[in-house]
């Protein structure tokens, strides 16, 4: 029987749209096994051994870019804070803290020399009811008065709170969560094309490595930096003077915080044995805390320089 004009056009109109859908099909099938060759080229490509642990880590984002673009979103951090009226400039807290990130940043610096050359800087946000604190790649920090007006820190806990942040940045946390967050984006951007979505893709290209700064600092640690960074800044604050045993009652005072966990747990996984690896941890350093008590290292200015080096 002799099909019409309008049957042979409903056939070609299907087979296009069959022929359409196998084609968007292949081409998912193409995106998603160049996401996975992006991905995997990716991995093979950044791993490098960690200078302080010797952990091999993800490392796609160079250190100088992870510095740059970490110092560009400080900024700009802590001039909408400062635009709120929350940064404590001169209290007599803010000096405090900055007298304490002295006294570990100099004990960095001789556990990392090239540190030396970073900008290291330390803000004291106002906001009475978050208890955390951050340090990002190239020494930019902060803490939150909830620390003392939730927790009632002692010098040598925010010490230790301080300490354990710097060794995030020394041990290449936050480059190493960029480079996490980097090649994440990498296959995203992949699916989105792969959907031919023009808006998504478009949307993801705006989301480059300062956006990765500021995820690095949200994002949670994974238990393998957790664990080195309570080494390293436990080492560091011993160095520096201050009682590594101030690490366990820091700990027991969050833990007894309630039902609500602080900010800077969600942060920080922390397990149910930490406490007791930080008394481990503390004991081994010690003789270094007992030494700097008995011959005090030298005050020495080096945060918040406005002049550079």
């Amino acid at each position: 029987m002799a099909r019409g004009p309008a049957s042979r056009s409903a056939e070609t109109e299907n087979n296009q749209l069959h022929l359409e859908g196998a084609a968007r099909r292949k081409m998912r099938r193409e995106m998603k096994s160049l996401s996975i060759l992006v991905a995997a080229c990716a991995l093979l490509a950044g791993c490098e051994s960690n200078p302080i642990t010797g952990r091999s880590q993800l490392m796609i984002v160079p250190e100088s870019l992870a510095v740059s673009e970490s110092a560009t979103a400080y900024a700009q951090m802590m001039g909408q804070l400062g635009q709120k009226k929350q940064i404590e400039a001169n209290s007599a807290r803010a000096l405090k803290v900055r007298d304490i990130t002295d006294r570990l940043v100099a004990q960095a610096i001789k556990l990392r020399p090239d540190s030396a050359g970073w900008r290291w800087e330390v803000q004291v946000i106002n906001d009475p009811k978050t208890v955390n604190a951050f340090c990002m790649a190239g020494g930019k920090m902060a803490i939150y008065t909830g620390m003392w007006d939730k927790l009632n820190a002692t010098d040598e806990e925010i010490a230790m709170v301080m300490g354990h942040e710097i060794s995030h940045a020394l041990a290449g946390h936050t480059q190493e969560r960029m480079s996490v967050a980097i090649t994440s984006q990498v296959v995203a951007q992949a699916a989105a094309i792969a959907i031919s979505s023009s808006e998504s893709t478009r949307g993801l290209a705006m989301t480059g490595t300062q956006l990765a700064a500021v995820y690095a600092v949200q994002m949670p640690n994974s238990r393998t930096s957790e664990s080195e960074a309570d080494a390293i800044g436990l080492e560091i604050a011993a160095r520096a003077g201050y009682d590594p045993r101030a690490a366990v009652t820091l700990w027991e005072k969050m833990g007894r915080l309630g039902s609500t966990p602080p900010e800077f747990l969600s942060t920080h996984p922390s397990p149910e044995n930490r406490a007791a690896r930080l008394k481990a941890l503390g004991a081994k350093v010690q003789p270094h805390y007992e030494a700097a008590k008995a011959n005090p290292p030298p005050h020495q200015r080096l945060v918040n320089l406005t002049n550079g080096r």
